[in-house]
């Protein structure tokens, strides 16, 4: 039974997504919609196929600053938390900046990065790493903060130093957190590379869009929608596979 009802959640959304393709294929192809105004889901799949060539140098550049900006978030968050936890007044000093930093439209500041840093990859991947990192570093920050007081209190009566507790207990408690906070980051990843590009560039699918845009073309904008939401949820499943590796203790990964 409970097989079933896993498969039923699995096919769920893959029914409504067909369905919701079918009837946009139907309203653009019998209701007189132009297709520079609204392409039909078949003329997608085909600029897709047919412009794929195009696109990949595009793709590879939106990935690398992606990924790489990712990973930066992630070991600059997981820095940070750490020390906001061992060092208590640091956490009171700087939690409140990260919360009011993520007031500041991530528009404004990428003109400011190009303007600071030109139009290579590095203010695309600077962008990412600002759109990552906040989801990531509370998340974690919260997981250790939130380990049973009970727990803790137990090591100190086994004699166990701080920086012990911080390794067998806080951290492995807190490594459920880190993961969430890395799945939220990871879909951010793409979309914050891309607005880098957006705003200037000379690669990337942000730039190809762009271009679309410029020439009404849009086929091929939403061909590179389709191919940054692959690559979003890749790196979502990508980061759901290490989390099962190593977080074994975790009750939703392990089979009953």
């Amino acid at each position: 039974m409970k097989k079933l009802k896993s498969i039923g959640n699995k096919v769920a959304p893959i029914i409504f997504v067909l369905i919701l393709l079918i009837l946009w294929e139907g309203i653009v192809s019998f209701g007189g919609i132009e297709k520079y105004i609204m392409p039909a889901p078949s003329d997608v799949a085909k600029t897709l196929v047919k412009d794929f060539k195009i696109m990949t140098p595009h793709i590879l550049i939106t990935l690398y600053e992606g990924v790489v900006g990712f990973l930066i978030a992630i070991i600059a968050a997981l820095i940070l938390a750490i020390i906001m936890d061992m060092v208590p007044i640091i956490k009171k000093a700087v939690y409140p900046v990260l919360v009011i930093s993520q007031t500041v439209p991530i528009v404004a500041l990428a003109p400011l990065f190009i303007i600071w840093f030109g139009f290579g990859t590095l203010p695309k991947v600077l962008v990412v790493i600002l759109v990552c990192f906040f989801p990531i570093v509370i998340s974690i920050s919260d997981g250790l903060e939130g380990v049973d007081k009970d727990l803790i209190n137990h090591f100190k009566l086994m004699g166990a130093s701080k920086v012990k507790r911080f390794i067998h207990l806080k951290l492995p408690y807190g490594m459920i957190n880190f993961f969430s906070g890395m799945r939220i980051a990871a879909t951010y990843s793409i979309m914050g590379a891309v607005i880098g590009e957006w705003l200037g560039g000379e690669k990337g699918l942000g730039v190809y869009m762009t271009r679309a845009r410029s020439a009404y073309a849009l086929d091929k904008m939403f061909a590179a929608i389709v191919v940054i939401v692959i690559m979003s949820m890749s790196i979502f499943f990508i980061v759901g596979l290490i989390e099962k590796a190593f977080t074994p203790w975790n009750n939703k990964n392990t089979k009953k």
